[in-house]
């Protein structure tokens, strides 16, 4: 299915063959990954479970996002909201306004389901351009402080400041 088409940009539902371009893509610049993710985040597709969707620039598959209306982890977990996972834009193909359109597409779905959509993000700085970009787009934090491993994370504990150490943001969908 398409939800977005333009002489540049398509944005439309995954296809199996996405999950090792896009790995094989994060892996070339340098990020640690495996296919798994992505054939996790296809079976949650076909078992209705969640939206998960690719972005095309010019033919090449250059970014996903995946939504879950009703998530059961993470600081909203149950509450019925939507929650927007695994949202990435492979570096070679940023600052083209492919990751505003992912966004604009997967908000305009969680609000189909939710007043309320959620994410949780890093905070290592490999993640600060997400951040800046989702308290640009009116996501604030929910007041739980930082999460590691799908938990509240104890002050004072130490942590590794890796993908699983991030705080949740939410956002009221008009």
């Amino acid at each position: 299915m398409e939800y977005f088409r333009d002489e540049n940009l398509l944005i439309r539902t995954i296809l199996f063959e996405d999950a090792q371009i896009i790995c094989d893509e994060e892996i070339a610049q340098g990020w640690e990954q495996t296919v798994d993710k992505y054939i996790n985040r296809i079976n949650d597709f076909k078992n209705g479970k969640c939206i998960s969707l690719i972005a095309e620039y010019k033919g090449v598959v250059a970014g996903y996002i995946n939504i879950y209306p009703n998530s059961t982890w993470g600081a909203f977990a149950y509450k019925g909201y939507s929650e927007i996972v695994d949202f990435g834009v492979l570096e070679k193909f940023r600052k083209n306004g492919i990751g505003t359109k992912l966004m604009d597409i997967a908000e305009k779905i969680a609000a189909e389901y939710s007043d309320t959509v959620y994410l949780g993000v890093g905070l290592h700085s490999g993640y600060g351009s997400a951040q800046r970009m989702y308290v640009k787009r009116g996501y604030i934090p929910d007041g739980s402080g930082a999460w590691y491993n799908d938990n509240i994370a104890v002050p004072y504990k130490e942590y590794c400041n890796n993908d699983d150490f991030i705080i949740c943001l939410s956002k009221k969908l008009k």
